[in-house]
Formats: C-alpha cells, structure tokens, sequence
C-alpha cells in the first residue's frame, strides 16, 4: 500500500463533495468535538445511541464509528444493534476502545463487540490496543502507558484474528493490515492536552472509510490529514485552547498544497 498526498487529497475531495453520513455512537465528553471536526472536513456526523433508532440511522449513514468512552448498558445494546445492522448492509465499522484495559467492564466490552461484528478498522493508543489481547496490559484511564511502537505486534495477531485493520495512535501512528505496516509521523505534542484527540481521529477514520473502502489506505489518509492538521494549528498558540479551534479552523481549510508540503510517511 502506498498512499501519497494526491490520494490523500482525491479522498478530501471526496468527502467534501459528497458529505457522508458518519453515525456515532460515541462518548458524551466528545461529541461536540467530534461533531465539529467531522463538519469541517465535509462530513455530515450523526450522534445518535438509542436502541430504538440506530438501525434505522445505520441504514442511512456511510460508515458506523463505535466509541466506549462512556459506557452503559443500554449504549452497549445499542453498539451491538447497530453493528449487526450495519454489517448486513456492508456499511464499514470503525471501534475506538476507549480505556480498555483499565477496567475489566470496558476490556471485555471491546473484546464482545469486535468477537461479535469485526470492524473494519480498530483504532486506539497502544495500552488499548493490546489490553485487547492480552490480559495483564493496562491503561491508565483513558492514557497510553506504553509507546505506539510496542503493539504492533499485537496489531498483527489482532489483523490476523478478525481481519480489520489497527490502526495504533501516538506519538508515530502505526496501520497495521496483512504484512504491511505503515507509519505516519505526522502530528504535534500539544495535540495529547486536548481532550478527545483520540476520538477525533477515529471520526476521521469512519469519514474516510466512508468514501474509500480500501480500508488501510482510508486510515492512514485519516491519521495523516489529522496530524497535518494538528502541526498546522500548532504554529504560534499559546495553548491547549487555541489549538482546539485553530484544528477545525485547519480541517475546514485544509489544501493539497499542505497536504503536499507536511505529509510524512513511511511504508
């Protein structure tokens, strides 16, 4: 796989022509982030977690992003219908695993929906990723405790297992699909005092999934397009603060010149 600033771009072009329908059912600390950041680069999010109405929503939506940061028992009935719904109709899912890990309710929640719908791209930091797997790995809340770098390992059994591609986030983000491993290193260190960050780049993974269904190209466009967003918005802030509104004000601006001009990957 070789992603380049040109299909980067085509996928940008793509989305905001054709603003699809990413359906979230996601944590309430980030909603209106990840509402935001879906907006700005041309999406149309949907945030809806009744049992009663996320088929139907699933029915209309290009791609179902699934987020554990806030759980509870009718939310997990609600992720499970809505997986199953959108599977039936080859709608791609993207799991975010929120703090798995760090407590046994959300290990296993993670672990029960990937057993029972495979998403088509798994995306967490490292602890989350291998807390999947391995029992004794943990999370400190919603942190990573361990480099990116150390689960890819743990990326491959994953794709081996349920064939969705892992996508590891941190300081060098890693996607993971088959034998190929793909780095992007693209980002900034401010981007980690931001809360939902995370849950961002997940959005981005379900908006490019969306309108590109080879879905390892799809995610390393979406961590690359948020981490050139994120190093554009860095330049002369003065915080946390100023970040979060220059990131949006990056997205809905974004161009193939800084595409072009910031893309850094390898693989």
């Amino acid at each position: 796989m070789k992603v380049s600033a040109s299909s980067i771009w085509k996928s940008v072009k793509d989305i905001r022509q054709r603003s699809p329908v990413v359906h979230n059912i996601t944590n309430y600390v980030v909603m209106n982030n990840t509402a935001n950041a879906l907006l700005a680069i041309g999406a149309s999010p949907v945030m809806a977690h009744a049992e009663e109405e996320v088929e139907d929503m699933v029915r209309i939506a290009g791609a179902l992003v699934i987020n554990i940061g806030t759980l509870s028992p009718h939310w997990i009935r609600a992720m499970l219908r809505a997986a199953h719904q959108a599977k039936k109709m080859n709608i791609p899912i993207v799991l975010d695993p929120v703090g798995a890990g760090a407590t046994d309710y959300r290990t296993s929640t993670a672990r029960e929906l990937i057993e029972e719908v495979p998403p088509a791209i798994i995306r967490g930091n490292a602890s989350e990723i291998m807390a999947i797997l391995k029992e004794d790995a943990k999370t400190k809340g919603v942190e990573s405790t361990t480099s990116s770098h150390a689960a890819v390992d743990i990326a491959h059994e994953l794709n081996r297992n349920y064939g969705s591609v892992i996508c590891v986030s941190g300081e060098t983000d890693y996607i993971v699909n088959a034998n190929e491993v793909t780095r992007v290193l693209n980002g900034h260190p401010m981007m980690a005092r931001v809360t939902g960050m995370g849950c961002i780049a997940t959005a981005l993974c379900g908006a490019f999934a969306a309108v590109n269904h080879a879905f390892a190209e799809a995610a390393t466009q979406a961590m690359a397009v948020m981490g050139i967003a994120g190093e554009i918005a860095a330049e002369n802030i003065t915080g946390p603060g100023s970040l979060q509104v220059r990131f949006l004000d990056v997205l809905y601006r974004l161009s193939e010149e800084d595409i072009h001009r910031y893309l850094k990957i390898d693989g």
